[in-house]
């Protein structure tokens, strides 16, 4: 993620701010410009600072503290394009699955973030029944049998449950996974989506995901089935990301989709903090990376990668001192490179698209 800076004072911010600790100001985040907009305090509506004479105001869900984007005032909608996306909310007159809320929206907001920024097509279901993207979060207590996190044509489930951490870690260790976040969550069940949209829609694309994936054909449920019975092949780190992804095709894909999205946030929080990974103590230049370019700008995985891995191995080691877990506790292969590569070039055939 960039860094952001208050409208008023120029203080640094995060994306979710809500009020710049420095000056006082109200922020609201313009998705248009991609801007951290400054707002008087106590009101309602506000003159767009591009001075062109329309107003703006707070998506509606910024009143249960789960947004801070800003809309055109005469919005029918009132809601921002990321809440927008929304089919099903909990029950947030239930305290706690308020709190849950907002930590699925602060995530989901992020994953939007992403996608705008790589000049994917973001549709709401509504509008868009056929290609259009929605999510429902649902909570196991109000549902009539248990709620599975997962993609359907477009419909995103989560289990509100995921937002909490102690819920989320218990899960993890359970299923023996290495890394288990919201985020990662939107991240690889976006994934499904998007293959739907721009894998599985053109011919040239699938063919050359099924050389480096596997035959998206094979039964899903049986493959489900054999995983969850016998774990991983023997040998999997060899040409996979993660346990799961050795699965089947399609959790193969949104596996290597959620890691190009880990790589491109942490890449681009690095090229904002001018960061540069120089062990002086290593002869290998494959240990040395400068973060000095926009990953979303970037085309070329390779060039993204060389920056990526010495990065990880950085902040690992920064974790492994405070007594913390690797943050991203991953290996990329010659195989997920590829694969990535070919994320990469399918998100750039999407550019130049439209849908």
């Amino acid at each position: 993620m960039k860094i952001y800076h208050c409208g008023h004072c120029h203080y640094p911010v995060y994306f979710e701010n809500v009020s710049c600790s420095n000056c006082g100001n109200w922020l609201g985040y313009a998705s248009e410009t991609d801007d951290m907009i400054a707002l008087r305090p106590g009101e309602t509506e506000w003159n767009h600072p591009a001075g062109n004479g329309s107003l703006i105001k707070y998506c509606d869900n910024h009143r249960h503290q789960a947004c801070n984007w800003v809309i055109p005032s005469d919005d029918p909608t009132g809601l921002c394009d990321a809440c927008d996306l929304n089919r099903t909310v909990p029950n947030l007159s239930d305290p706690e699955k308020l709190r849950e809320w907002q930590e699925l929206e602060m995530a989901k907001h992020r994953l939007v973030y992403a996608l705008n920024r790589l000049g994917l097509p973001v549709k709401d279901k509504i509008t868009h029944p056929d290609r259009g993207l929605a999510f429902d979060f649902l909570a196991s207590e109000d549902a009539d049998e248990p709620v599975m996190t997962g993609h359907d044509d477009g419909l995103i489930t989560l289990n509100v449950d995921e937002a909490d951490s102690v819920n989320r870690e218990a899960t993890r260790i359970q299923l023996h996974e290495k890394y288990r976040t919201l985020i990662g969550h939107f991240r690889h069940e976006v994934g499904h989506y998007y293959w739907d949209l721009l894998v599985l829609a053109n011919p040239t694309l699938l063919e050359e995901f099924r050389r480096l994936f596997g035959d998206d054909r094979a039964d899903y449920g049986e493959a489900l089935n054999q995983h969850y019975q016998n774990g991983a092949p023997r040998g999997w780190e060899s040409n996979y990301i993660s346990e799961y992804a050795t699965m089947h095709p399609w959790e193969d894909w949104a596996e290597t989709w959620a890691h190009y999205l880990h790589l491109m946030d942490m890449l681009e929080t690095a090229h904002s903090f001018g960061m540069t990974v120089n062990p002086p103590t290593t002869p290998d230049l494959m240990m040395r990376a400068e973060a000095d370019f926009d990953p979303y700008r970037e085309r070329d995985m390779e060039k993204i990668l060389k920056v990526c891995v010495p990065l990880t191995f950085a902040i690992n080691s920064l974790n492994r001192g405070m007594g913390r877990p690797d943050l991203y506790p991953f290996v990329i292969n010659d195989s997920v490179r590829a694969k990535l590569a070919f994320v990469n070039r399918v998100i750039d055939s999407a550019r130049q698209s439209t849908y």
